[in-house]
């Protein structure tokens, strides 16, 4: 019984000795990872606390790991980090003991939790898996990387190796090599726009020969410039205007500004500085002096050249002597004034006219109105038999007719001198038909006794934009005269129509009376014109119906044969 005890005292103490040895051994184990000489994790299993280290691994590859500028480590189904190289703490600006035996998870912003589940999840069920996300260091900063997982069994446990790479570096480049290339285009550029300057300045080199070849043989003084205005080339008609060979006298550049008149200079000056800014195509008139020391008149011009691109590669530039011309000008001008001068005058002297007219037609009517009372006095004194005696009867009929012509002669002056200033009145829309109705009844004794047709025909234009009171007055006159002035050996026929043309009417009164000499066309509308003798009348109508058509807008043509008729055209304004 005794044996017992002491046999199970003796396999306590070999079993206390054994864990003595394996305390003294984990400890050890214990201080070497504490100081780094060993890299192991304990991770806590089903069968309790597993020790995982690299001690066992061999020794090139982790020399490689370690020595790796990309960051390294093992994860555990759960996250847990079971090694990581020296560069990753680094790039987290952590101590390895910080990051090892943590979670991963930590180090992920929580904006990127899920995107980072996702590919641990894609990495356990395929065995790799990719992608780029952000971590965050010690010290809260967010820096880009890529990871790229592989399932791994380490001490026969399945785990997952993650290779961590910074992308900053990266960036770095890419922004490097886009700064580059936008250096490289930068360039490519310069080298096109110095290529393009090159081509453009030996086109305008060509175009300027080709235009020297051309305004040579042209009879206008003619010239080139740059698009600064610095002189190019001038032809031959320049040297011979002002008497000088090329190079001689004042520098070339300048001759046209130095022969300028000092009263054109300014202003011509001026306009080419304008055009030469804004690219404006210039023209100027102005005085140049000539080899003889005498100014004429020249009219300048100058176009723009460009070239594809619509840039200015030369100005193409003529003087074109206009002395003759502009001299005729001024003699136009001069006579303009005088012409005005003289409308001036002839104004004051109508005005005169019409207060003379006016003043005349008042101050006769009481001197004409006393003869009347006289003569009407006398036949009232003289007895019956003396006044239808043959003798006294044809005189007393004489001087009625007499009292009464200048009666209504005095009636049309003051009609005349109302014309005169009706100029410029307003018009209204005037029915012809009835116009022509009303005067048909006052003429309608003359129809009768003269066996007359008259035909009228308004349709197509039956209003008019006119004086109503003056529409009568034109309608009266030219049916009337068409009537008086008849011819002996026929019966009066006379039409009156109207039609539109363009943007008047036109009102056409024709008969087959007497007419007249063509030649005397220009006296027909003068005050106290007559070509018939034989008819009564003063004279004055047709002035005073050309007199109202012009004051309207309106014109007033006739055309006549003499004795075959004559055809009167008025033509309204709409």
């Amino acid at each position: 019984m005794s044996s017992t005890p002491l046999s199970t005292a003796a396999e306590l103490a070999r079993a206390n000795e054994e864990l003595r040895y394996q305390l003294e051994e984990a400890h050890d184990l214990i201080q070497a990872i504490r100081t780094g000489a060993v890299d192991a994790l304990a991770v806590q299993g089903a069968e309790g606390p597993r020790i995982f280290t690299l001690q066992g691994a061999d020794q090139g590859y982790r020399t490689l790991i370690e020595q790796m500028n990309e960051g390294a480590l093992l994860l555990s189904e759960d996250t847990t980090v079971l090694y990581c190289n020296a560069c990753l703490a680094g790039l987290l600006e952590c101590d390895l003991s910080e990051v090892m035996g943590s979670t991963f998870e930590t180090f992920v912003p929580l904006a990127f939790q899920e995107y980072w589940a996702g590919l641990l999840l894609k990495g356990w069920a395929e065995g790799k898996s990719k992608g780029e996300l952000p971590l965050q260091t010690r010290n809260g900063a967010l820096v880009p990387f890529s990871v790229s997982m592989n399932v791994l069994s380490f001490n026969e446990t399945p785990t997952l190796a993650v290779i961590v790479t910074d992308l900053s570096a990266r960036r770095e480049i890419t922004a490097i090599r886009a700064q580059v290339a936008e250096q490289n285009e930068l360039l490519d550029r310069t080298n096109a726009e110095l290529k393009r300057e090159e081509a453009a300045r030996l086109a305008g080199e060509r175009a300027a020969a080709e235009a020297s070849r051309m305004l040579e043989g042209i009879s206008h003084i003619a010239w080139t410039v740059s698009p600064t205005g610095a002189n190019t080339y001038r032809n031959r008609r320049w040297y011979d205007y002002i008497g000088q060979e090329p190079g001689e006298g004042p520098g070339i550049g300048r001759a046209w500004r130095e022969r300028l008149h000092p009263d054109d200079a300014p202003a011509t000056l001026a306009r080419w500085d304008e055009s030469l800014r804004t690219g404006a195509p210039f023209e100027v008139e102005c005085r140049i002096r000539n080899g003889a020391g005498g100014y004429r008149w020249m009219l300048g011009r100058a176009q723009p050249s460009r070239n594809e691109l619509g840039e200015i590669v030369q100005w193409i530039g003529t003087y074109t002597d206009i002395h003759e011309h502009k001299l005729a000008l001024e003699r136009i001008d001069q006579g303009q004034r005088e012409l005005r001068d003289n409308n001036e005058q002839l104004t004051r002297v109508n005005v005169d006219l019409d207060n003379f007219i006016y003043t005349a037609s008042h101050d006769l009517k009481a001197p004409i109105s006393n003869i009347e009372g006289l003569l009407d006095a006398l036949l009232a004194e003289l007895p019956p038999e003396t006044s239808q005696q043959e003798p006294v009867q044809p005189i007393l009929r004489l001087m009625h007719d007499s009292v009464n012509r200048f009666k209504r002669t005095i009636e049309q002056l003051t009609d005349v001198s109302k014309l005169q200033k009706e100029h410029g009145l307003p018009t209204e829309p005037v029915d012809l038909a009835a116009v022509v109705r009303n005067v048909r009844l006052d003429l309608e004794p003359l129809i009768q006794s003269t066996g007359a047709q008259l035909t009228v025909d308004v349709a197509a234009a039956p209003i008019v934009l006119f004086s109503e009171k003056n529409l009568r007055s034109v309608v009266f006159n030219l049916l009337s005269n068409a009537l008086k002035y008849r011819a002996p050996d026929r019966a009066p026929q006379v039409s009156l129509r109207t039609r539109p043309e363009g943007a008047a009417v036109v009102l056409e009164v024709q008969d087959n009376g007497l007419g007249f000499d063509a030649t005397n066309e220009h006296k027909l509308f003068g005050m106290f014109q007559r070509f018939h003798d034989h008819v009564e009348g003063s004279g004055i109508g047709l002035y005073m119906v050309k007199k109202m058509v012009d004051n309207a807008g309106g014109r007033i043509a006739v055309s006549s044969k003499l004795g075959s008729g004559t055809t009167f055209l008025i033509y309204f304004s709409q």
